[in-house]
């Protein structure tokens, strides 16, 4: 899978290269399949997360949507054209497209990001991903794994799903893009929403800063430590209840960044899950669970977060037990069954 990313990452960058489409950078694992977990271990749906920069002559820039659902934040990404004249006075080929005829840039001049796979001005989830899906069909045949591999394409609006087949083998892999906020960890990228989400909406992950925290922990634990193995295990335990696998991963997170990773070896591996279990059934009690990321002060130093995320109020994610009582009986009842 890493060498197919790595493979995608250089041709894009090959045929990209001139054009004003969005500059692809390479590719970030992301997600319990990179974290070194996944309850579909057989069935593990590699996502990666493509971060995306503004081509030559345009700029990209963030704005809040302020009527988000509670613990959502979405953004969209306003696209501005930038003025290049300097750049034709150095010699480079390229009209700027503020300053030059409408005419002259039709005849002599791709279109802009803003006539391609923008809305009013705004960057497009569907049109990028439709892009993109073409750019990835398109690339494939000059990639060595064609060679004896099969690639399908598979339904998505906001993202670009494939998978790839040898007979043999076969891995399914989710091509999320997005924009970085600043130099931070934290992008606004072009993750599934609700049905009604418009199409100009992306929302803020963490995916990045989640990863880099299990990378962290990996670094410092020692060898044959069983944290992951105890979220997988547990994970496998919640599939299709009350529970997401996140709400699970997220009581892990908090445990690992309150414990000294020394005490996630083998001869810790029942106590670890009681731990984990009593802590998930505290969270329940009071019908609170504090967001991992967002508001978090305690995290590693290479997990780098913009100023209002992390001095932001974590939100809440059992804030709907709070609303709903007969799903916060549901709740209950899920975890003693567990």
């Amino acid at each position: 899978t890493a060498q197919l990313m790595e493979n995608y990452t250089t041709s894009f960058g090959l045929i990209l290269s001139n054009s004003f489409y969005p500059v692809l950078q390479r590719a970030i694992g992301v997600g319990s399949a990179f974290e070194g977990w996944s309850p579909h271990e057989q069935d593990a749906v590699y996502r990666v997360l493509i971060p995306m920069t503004p081509p030559q002559g345009h700029s990209f820039h963030l704005e809040l949507d302020t009527a988000g659902h509670r613990g959502v934040r979405n953004f969209c990404v306003r696209v501005q054209l930038e003025c290049t004249c300097t750049r034709q006075q150095q010699g480079e080929n390229m009209l700027c497209f503020l300053h030059h005829p409408k005419e002259e840039l039709r005849w002599n001049q791709d279109a802009s990001l803003l006539d391609t796979l923008c809305t009013d001005s705004y960057l497009d989830v569907q049109k990028t991903a439709r892009w993109f899906r073409q750019l990835v069909k398109a690339v494939w045949p000059a990639l060595p794994q064609s060679h004896n591999w099969h690639l399908e394409l598979l339904p998505s609006r906001r993202s670009c799903e494939f998978k790839v087949t040898n007979g043999i083998e076969s891995f399914q892999i989710e091509m999320l893009f997005g924009v970085r906020r600043g130099d931070s960890d934290v992008f606004v990228s072009s993750l599934p929403g609700d049905a009604e989400t418009p199409s100009t909406l992306w929302p803020e992950t963490y995916d990045v800063a989640e990863m880099k925290f299990f990378q962290h922990v990996a670094r410092q634990a020692p060898p044959h430590s069983l944290h992951c193995s105890c979220l997988q295990l547990l994970s496998r335990l919640l599939l299709g209840v009350v529970f997401s696998t996140y709400t699970l991963k997220t009581v892990v997170m908090h445990l690992l960044n309150t414990l000294p990773v020394s005490q996630w070896c083998r001869r810790d591996f029942l106590r670890r899950l009681i731990d984990v279990s009593n802590s998930l059934g505290s969270c329940l009690q009071v019908k609170h669970l504090n967001h991992f990321i967002v508001g978090n002060r305690r995290l590693p130093e290479e997990i780098n977060l913009p100023q209002d995320v992390l001095m932001a109020e974590p939100p809440n994610l059992f804030h709907r037990l709070t609303m709903d009582p007969l799903a916060h009986t549901d709740a209950i009842g899920e975890y003693l069954d567990l």
